[in-house]
């Protein structure tokens, strides 16, 4: 096997200023990008730090102890991330999920949660608040992140096996601890919880059965997610992915499945509940079913800056326009005609052509704007 040429990560490159238009806007609660994709969803990252190495993230050899994480000054602070969820919500976003790094880690997290949980759609409606986690810290923040006013958790576990758990999160953090945090965050009232579990073939493909099983008849969500070429650090291979209509071939053989609705337009996972007994799982497969034709979800990177996909090769600084006085109304018209502008349709045209994803294109890393 060839050699992997690891790239050194410079995601701070990856951005430009955006430009205040001359006519300004007050927003109107829609705006549509060029396919006619409404902003539905933001995802906010809190931190680009992670306690974990997880080989399809932020990979050891790339992320090791010399690494440079942004200084806390670059970082947006809770008031400038409340001030950009604002505007955002002007413009119809309905959901927002903080993610990271480790959002967990980011020091007086359930803080901004209050922050956030404050906000509401013109109308009146709360927004669902949800957050990302390893679990690493669920268990003892999972009470004080409900009380702050947060709605539910999604907690990453690629495996139940100890040794290729930590095969794929390349630390030393038992398993138990993970189910632990979930079990707590349940008790608590963070639900429905979700678990996603990303399939790496070759790597951990085998905890397929094991997961679902595990799962299976509890009240948590199991989500099977398609390895992705996301950033340029992970070494991503297309024949290391395992398609999801083969992780549910594997499931169905066993314990028969049946598809069932998307929740809602856009639901980045296909449905489906075992005919048994109802319970639900789910598969995202972002490289061999593209959805980008739905997809409604704007990210917002550590230091501010926005990106309009997962797989962005630029994003725009915001911050910048926060840090020099601008007004929330110059804020609000620049995010409306960076989304309107929109176009991304990269995993569609990946799917279509898959030698797209060798070409030496710098995309930003998934550490950096969360998954």
């Amino acid at each position: 096997m060839a050699e992997r040429i690891i790239p050194v990560v410079d995601h701070r490159v990856l951005s430009t200023a955006p430009d205040i238009p001359a006519e300004l806007e007050a927003p109107t609660g829609l705006v549509a990008d060029s396919l006619a994709r409404p902003l539905h969803d933001l995802r906010i990252s809190v931190t680009d730090r992670c306690n974990f190495r997880c080989v399809y993230c932020m990979p050891k050899e790339v992320f090791d102890k010399d690494y440079a994480f942004l200084p806390h000054s670059a970082l947006l602070s809770f008031e400038e991330i409340t001030r950009v969820a604002k505007v955002f919500v002007a413009h119809g976003v309905r959901k927002i999920r903080l993610t990271g790094g480790e959002p967990l880690l980011r020091k007086d997290i359930e803080r901004l949660v209050e922050m956030l949980a404050g906000l509401s759609t013109p109308d009146g409606e709360a927004i669902d608040l949800t957050l990302t986690t390893n679990a690493s810290l669920l268990a003892r923040k999972a009470r004080a992140l409900k009380e702050a006013g947060l709605k539910r958790v999604t907690v990453s576990l690629d495996a139940l096996d100890e040794k290729v758990f930590q095969r794929m999160n390349d630390v030393d953090f038992p398993v138990s601890d993970v189910l632990k945090g979930i079990d707590i965050a349940h008790a608590v009232g963070l639900g429905p919880i979700k678990v996603n579990m990303v399939v790496k073939g070759g790597m951990n493909d085998q905890e397929i059965l094991p997961m679902a099983r595990h799962f299976k008849g509890s009240p948590f969500i199991l989500r099977f997610i398609e390895y992705m070429d996301v950033g340029s650090s992970n070494g991503w291979k297309m024949d290391e992915v395992i398609p999801s209509a083969e992780v549910i071939r594997r499931i169905n053989a066993e314990m028969p499945l049946e598809e069932i609705e998307p929740n809602y337009t856009g639901e980045t996972a296909e449905r489906w509940r075992y005919k048994d007994d109802g319970s639900e799982i789910g598969v995202i497969s972002s490289v061999t079913r593209a959805f980008c034709h739905d997809c409604t979800r704007a990210r917002l990177s550590t230091e501010g800056k926005l990106y309009t996909c997962l797989f962005a090769t630029q994003g725009h600084d915001l911050r910048a326009l926060i840090r020099s006085g601008r007004s929330d109304l110059e804020l609000s018209t620049v995010v409306a005609n960076i989304w309107r502008r929109r176009g991304d349709r990269y995993s569609e045209l990946r799917t279509a052509n898959t030698d797209l994803t060798e070409r030496a294109v710098r995309k930003v890393e998934m550490s950096y704007i969360g998954g």
